[in-house]
C-alpha cells in the first residue's frame, strides 16, 4: 500500500507515525512545501518574547529523524501541485530546483493545514509587517526586532496568538496596542467574560481598541477608520487563518459550510481514497454534532492518529470536539470549553447561567479568585459549556469540566465527582463542584439565579424588585447595585419582617455564597420569587464596567 500524505506539521506527521505503528510493510510519503516539519506554531509567541530561548527547540524533528524511527519518507520544499483522483497521481514540484516528477497512491491524505488571512490593507506588504504561522516568519520577526530594536509595535487581532503576542512583546520591552475589529477580544467568550481579560491587559500596559480597524500601514504608523494614526515600528497580522483548500477544490473534494473539506468519522472525504485532517478539514461538535472549525494542534494530532488507524484497517473513529482552548495573558489564565452563552441561545436551548466567584485553593494559603461562568440546558440538566477567569488553577478546572461535558454529564453530577483535595491545591468544596451544585438549584428552582444583564434590564423595565445588598455596611457603602437595601446576614431574619414576601426579591454578596443563604432563609420564610445575583457583586460591578 502506498500512502501520500500532503502536508507533515501537526496533522501529517501523526497520520504517518500510526499508519507505521499499525503496518510496517506500507509505503508512507510525506510532501511538504515548507522548510520545517512537525513544528510548534503554539511555542512561536514564547521564542519571540524570550521564554523560549532556542528556534530549533520548535523544530524538534527532521525528516532524517522520521526516516531513521518509522520508515517514512519526508520531503521538504516539495509542493504538490496536480491531483489526478481517477488515476491515483500526483504532480510534485521541488521548489528549490523547479524539477517535477509524478508519483502515485492507494491512499492520499490532505493535511495542508491552515493560511494565515492577510488583511486588504494599503501598506500590509512593508517589510515591518509581519504573519505570524511558520518557523520562517518567526525567524524573520526575530532576526527584524534584533537589527531594527523597535520601540512600538501594533498587534491586528485579539485571538489567541494576538493575546499570546501582547504579553511577550510587552515582556521584550515594546510598547504594544492591539487593534481588534469586534467589540470584545477572544471571540468564543461571551463579552461579559473578555472584558475580565481586556482590564487585565490594559492594567499591564497593552493598549486596547475595540470596535476599531486598521485601513493603512506605513513606515511610521497605521490609520484606523476612525481616524486615528498609531505610532507603530513594527505591525503583527494575528488576523486569523482559513483552511487551505485550494487543491482539494480542484480535484472535488467537498467543502463543509465552516470552508474546510467536509469528513465523516473516519476523516473520509467524498472521494475514495483521500482523506482530510487537521486545520483543513472539518470537526463536528460533541454537544450538537454540527459541524465547527477550530484549528488547535491538539485536534489535528488527534485527527491525524485517528486516520492513520483507518487507513490501517484499525477501528478509531472521531468522536467529535468542544473547542477547548486556554491562553495565558501574563499572570492571567483563560479557559473555555463547549458552547458559550450566545451560542447556546442560537442553538435553541433554554438555558440556566451561572457566575461563580471562588478562591481556586485555600485563601490562607495564597488562594486567588477564579471566575467561572458556567452555561446549562434546564431541560436536560446537561452541562453546556464554561468559560474561566483566574490566576491559578484555571487548567485543571477547565479540563474537569471538559471531561465532564464529553461524557454527558448532568450539572448534578459535579458535586458528586471525588476532586483532590488539600489545601494547597484546592478547596473542600471545589468549585466545579459548587457550579455543579449552584446550577442543579437554580434549574430545580430551590434557588434561582438571576444574573447581571437580566436584573439590570428588569429594573430599566420599571419592575418592582427588592435587591438586598447581604454584606457588611462598609462594603455596600463601597459598591453596590443601585436600589439595593443593606441587610447583612446576620439580621436578615428579624429584618425580613420589613420587607414584601410577594415581590420578586434579590439577594447579592461579595461573590454568591452569602446571597445563597439569605436566599435559603427568606425562602423557608414564605418569599415565593427569590433569585441569588449570579457572581455577586463583583460580577455586577464588572458587568456595568464592560458596558462602559
Amino acid at each position: 500500500m502506498k500512502i501520500i500524505i500532503i502536508g507533515s506539521v501537526a496533522a501529517g506527521t501523526s497520520v504517518a507515525a500510526k499508519a507505521r505503528r499499525n503496518n510496517e510493510k506500507a509505503e508512507i510519503t510525506l510532501y511538504n512545501a515548507d522548510y520545517d516539519i512537525s513544528y510548534s506554531i503554539c511555542g512561536i509567541p514564547y521564542f519571540l518574547g524570550g521564554e523560549v530561548e532556542e528556534l530549533e527547540t520548535l523544530t524538534p524533528r527532521s525528516a532524517a529523524w522520521f526516516k531513521k524511527r518509522y520508515n517514512v519518507d519526508i520531503f521538504t520544499r516539495h509542493e504538490v501541485t496536480k491531483i489526478d483522483a481517477e488515476q491515483k497521481r500526483v504532480i510534485v514540484k521541488n521548489l528549490d530546483t523547479n524539477e517535477v516528477k509524478e508519483d502515485i497512491y492507494d491512499i492520499l491524505v490532505f493535511a495542508t493545514g491552515a493560511t494565515p488571512i492577510t488583511p486588504t490593507i494599503s501598506g500590509v506588504d512593508e517589510e515591518h509587517v509581519f504573519q505570524v504561522r511558520t518557523i520562517q516568519n518567526t525567524a524573520a520577526i526575530d532576526q527584524f526586532i534584533k537589527r531594527s530594536e523597535p520601540k512600538k509595535a501594533i498587534i491586528i487581532g485579539a485571538g489567541y496568538i494576538g493575546l499570546e503576542l501582547a504579553e511577550q512583546l510587552t515582556n521584550r520591552g515594546l510598547d504594544v496596542t492591539i487593534v481588534q475589529r469586534s467589540n470584545h477580544v477572544m471571540p468564543h467568550l461571551d463579552k461579559d467574560m473578555a472584558f475580565r481579560v481586556e482590564e487585565h491587559l490594559v492594567k499591564k500596559g497593552v493598549a486596547l481598541l475595540l470596535n476599531e480597524e486598521v485601513t493603512a500601514i506605513n513606515k511610521e504608523e497605521v490609520q484606523t477608520k476612525s481616524g486615528k494614526a498609531i505610532a507603530s515600528d513594527i505591525v503583527i497580522l494575528a488576523t486569523g487563518v482559513r483552511p487551505n483548500t485550494r487543491l482539494a477544490k480542484e480535484v472535488g473534494i467537498k467543502l463543509g459550510h465552516t470552508g474546510a473539506i467536509a469528513v465523516n468519522h473516519k476523516m473520509q472525504t467524498n472521494l475514495p481514497d483521500i482523506y482530510a485532517v487537521g486545520d483543513v478539514a472539518e470537526s463536528y461538535s460533541v454537544i450538537t454534532g454540527k459541524a465547527i472549525y477550530r484549528p488547535l494542534g491538539s485536534t489535528a494530532n488527534k485527527m491525524g492518529r485517528i486516520a492513520g488507524d483507518v487507513i490501517t484497517d484499525g477501528s478509531l473513529e472521531h468522536r467529535g470536539i468542544l473547542g477547548t482552548g486556554i491562553v495565558r495573558v501574563f499572570d492571567l489564565a483563560v479557559g473555555q470549553t463547549g458552547l458559550n452563552e450566545k451560542e447556546a441561545i442560537e442553538e435553541g436551548y433554554d438555558i440556566e447561567v451561572l457566575h461563580n466567584v471562588k478562591p481556586s485553593r485555600a485563601e490562607y494559603l495564597g488562594g486567588k479568585d477564579i471566575v467561572i461562568k458556567a452555561i446549562a440546558d434546564k431541560e436536560s440538566g446537561k452541562l453546556l459549556g464554561v468559560q474561566i477567569v483566574g490566576e491559578d488553577g484555571v487548567d485543571k478546572r477547565i479540563d474537569v469540566f471538559a471531561t465532564a461535558i464529553t461524557f454527558k454529564a448532568k450539572v448534578q453530577d459535579l458535586f458528586h465527582l471525588d476532586l483532590a483535595y488539600a489545601p494547597p491545591f484546592s478547596t473542600t468544596k471545589d468549585p466545579v463542584m459548587y457550579t455543579g451544585m449552584a446550577l442543579q438549584n437554580a434549574i430545580e428552582k430551590k434557588n434561582k439565579l438571576i444574573t447581571p444583564k437580566e436584573l439590570e434590564e428588569r429594573l430599566l423595565k420599571g419592575e418592582a424588585i427588592q435587591v438586598i445588598d447581604t454584606r457588611a455596611s462598609k462594603q455596600y457603602n463601597v459598591s453596590k447595585v443601585e436600589g439595593a437595601i443593606n441587610i447583612p446576614l446576620g439580621d436578615i431574619r428579624t429584618k425580613a419582617k420589613e420587607l414584601n414576601p410577594e415581590l420578586p426579591t434579590v439577594t447579592y454578596c461579595n461573590g454568591g455564597v452569602t446571597g445563597n443563604a439569605v436566599q435559603n432563609i427568606l425562602r423557608n420564610l414564605g418569599f415565593s420569587d427569590i433569585y441569588n445575583l449570579s457572581g455577586g457583586n463583583k460580577n455586577y460591578q464588572s458587568y456595568l464596567k464592560s458596558k462602559q
